[in-house]
């Protein structure tokens, strides 16, 4: 293997193997543990004052307490950091990535490769969901602190809470590698505040420890009847936040998210419901709002204040995952493309996406003034969440299969985790109508466009590939009748390998003349999150002075053929791309039929979605001023 000097981005590999287990450990708290995190903020106070109101008695409190710390056990430690965290690709983690270790995207409609396939990319779209909800919820949350001692902040709670969702994604532009440091030391200093007040409410009662019993929430559910399933959807509110711990795997490693949860983490989580609770049972009138409650009246604006940081801080984790997401879509030929920008080249994930961005910015705002409250909008949080842990669990036992885990082991754990996520997802959709249509209704659509854009290729690949002409075909051309040849080198973009690009034959028509030199470039994303600088570039010489390149990519790289093209030169193709001109073509779409079919719909909507998406030219970081654009009109 020849050794090529790296043009990767971000290289995670190398950043961990530098950086030792105590700092990657501190910079995973700030990051993956930032939204679980935050939960304290609503999730115990939410049981009591959600719709299904339940009194404030002891067994109430207890039965609570218990379903929120075997869910932070049976969710978090053992389901996620034990099983899942096992199913990584290449290092990689997140639904997309174990979508890709089944390979499914060449799979037949209909074989069970197609509907994992499906599930996976429902999973993703599901996210997207989350990921506007997450925001809105915590920092509101965070800032109706101030209505606690006065009810003169009502009427600022929902301008302070749009003013400072402005700022977090107007900043987004500039990226969080100068700030992304502080996210943990922050984030640290958050969790042992949240320890130092549960033990501060614990001392209270000490007796609230009888909690670890799972039999107290065994109770409470088959005490309240539906009323005790339905506040379990609430109860659900404690482990949101569970899914970044697998999709943040590539940026810190399985030891370090292990680490950070078991040492720091899970016991000041715990502490702190403890500490509510045993609030709660002395003063069972501070359930209104039993985090701050916590509090001294001397620490209740300083702990505002702190508490908004940390849903800032787990705001910008969700936004980031939710930019990783797309990107690992786009790459994957799931969505179309968009403008993406890297705002740091040293930092793993530092990219940043115009479009979603601001499209997040609207959906969470919109969330905001819309739902008003954080108790509003814990009705709509946590089904988008029960879902994709349930889709999670059957694509880990699917690839725990792959990877040659005993079935009946693997089953076992499968079925246990379902039993849990499906009992999540069964009381989640008691909030349906109260606000948990809204991420469905985001992920439906989502995935509509995923599959819309997905068929929607694969036609016009077919529609095309009818009028090719194979490169064998186009030699013997060329041979017969040799083409006028002048200086220069032209690189021609082409999806297939195969074909001669229709560009080269539009030219050709025009003015029978080729360039001295002539390049094929083909981009392949492949199912692995980076692809190594060594692996990068495949090279065949078709006959002299025709060169067909193939550049392979991981779906967590964003490619950049300058840069790619002169490593070329180590394998023996010196190619200077700023002495080059670059061609691709630029196809315009018409949709035949003006009717309104279901087929005519999708083929109008994938002509809008192709008409919008970003140019190769960028997508690809092409040089401007040396590249040259064909179009053509395709009826489909």
């Amino acid at each position: 293997m020849v050794e090529l000097p790296s043009d990767d981005i971000d290289s995670p590999d190398v950043e961990k193997t530098r950086k030792p287990l105590g700092t990657l450990s501190l910079a995973a708290l700030g990051v993956v543990y930032g939204d679980i995190g935050t939960s304290p903020l609503y999730a115990f106070k939410q049981c009591f004052n959600g719709p299904e109101e339940v009194a404030a008695s002891p067994a109430n409190v207890l039965g609570i307490l218990s379903l929120i710390v075997w869910s932070l056990i049976l969710v978090v430690s053992i389901k996620y950091l034990w099983f899942v965290l096992k199913a990584d690709n290449n290092g990689e983690g997140g639904i997309i990535a174990l979508v890709a270790l089944l390979n499914p995207w060449n799979a037949a409609k209909g074989t069970s490769r197609n509907i994992l396939m499906i599930m996976g990319l429902f999973g993703a779209a599901l996210l997207f969901g989350d990921g506007t909800i997450t925001p809105a919820i915590s920092v509101l949350s965070a800032v109706e602190g101030l209505t606690v001692e006065s009810s003169s902040f009502n009427h600022l709670v929902i301008p302070i809470t749009v003013g400072i969702l402005l700022a977090l994604f107007t900043f987004q532009r500039r990226g969080t590698s100068k700030i992304g440091a502080l996210f943990g030391p922050v984030m640290l200093v958050w969790f042992l505040v949240l320890a130092i007040m549960g033990l501060n409410g614990i001392i209270r009662n000490p007796g609230v420890f009888i909690a670890f019993n799972p039999l107290y929430g065994l109770g409470f559910l088959f005490g309240n009847g539906v009323v005790g399933f339905i506040i379990l959807g609430t109860v659900f509110l404690s482990v949101t936040g569970a899914e970044a711990l697998y999709a943040d795997m590539g940026h810190f490693g399985r030891e370090p998210i292990r680490l950070a949860w078991f040492t720091v983490a899970l016991p000041s989580l715990l502490l702190n419901y403890f500490g509510q609770g045993a609030m709660v049972l002395a003063q069972p009138e501070t359930i209104a709002h039993p985090f701050y409650g916590l509090g001294g009246d001397w620490a209740h604006y300083p702990l505002v204040m702190l508490a908004t940081i940390a849903t800032i801080i787990a705001s910008q984790a969700v936004i980031s995952g939710v930019f990783s997401l797309t990107r690992q879509a786009v790459q994957l030929g799931q969505l179309p493309s968009v403008r993406i920008l890297q705002t740091d080249r040293q930092h793993i994930g530092q990219i940043y996406i115009p479009f979603v961005n601001w499209s997040l910015m609207l959906a969470t705002i919109g969330l905001v003034i819309s739902f008003r409250t954080s108790s509003n909008l814990a009705a709509a949080y946590g089904l988008a969440v029960a879902a994709d842990m349930v889709i999670t669990t059957c694509l880990a036992f699917f690839v725990a299969r792959r990877f040659g885990w005993n079935p009946w082991l693997a089953g076992a754990l499968a079925v246990g985790f379902l039993s849990f996520d499906i009992a999540f997802l069964g009381a989640n959709l008691f909030k349906f109508l109260e606000g948990g249509w809204y991420p469905v209704l985001i992920a439906t659509l989502i995935f509509a466009i995923m599959s819309i854009w997905r068929n929607g290729i694969e036609n016009l690949r077919e529609t095309t590939r009818k009028n090719r002409e194979k490169l064998d075909d186009f030699f013997e051309r060329i041979r017969q009748d040799p083409p006028q040849r002048f200086p220069g080198t032209a690189i021609y973009l082409t999806a297939t390998r195969d074909f001669t690009p229709t560009v080269l034959l539009q030219e050709m028509r025009l003015a029978p003349a080729l360039h001295e030199r002539i390049i094929f470039v083909t981009v392949k994303i492949e199912d692995v999150p980076r692809v190594p600088s060594a692996e990068r570039a495949e090279i065949v010489v078709f006959q002299p002075d025709f060169y067909q390149v193939t550049l392979h990519y991981g779906f967590m790289q964003n490619p950049n053929l300058p840069v790619a093209l002169r490593f070329c030169a180590v394998l023996g193709l010196e190619i200077d791309p700023e002495n080059s001109t670059f061609y691709l073509g630029r196809d315009s779409l018409i949709v035949s039929d003006s009717g309104l079919s279901l087929q005519n719909i999708r083929n109008s909507i994938f002509a809008f979605l192709w008409g919008n998406t970003t140019r190769a030219a960028s997508f690809y970081n092409l040089p401007v001023g040396q590249t040259v654009t064909v179009g053509r009109q395709i009826r489909i």
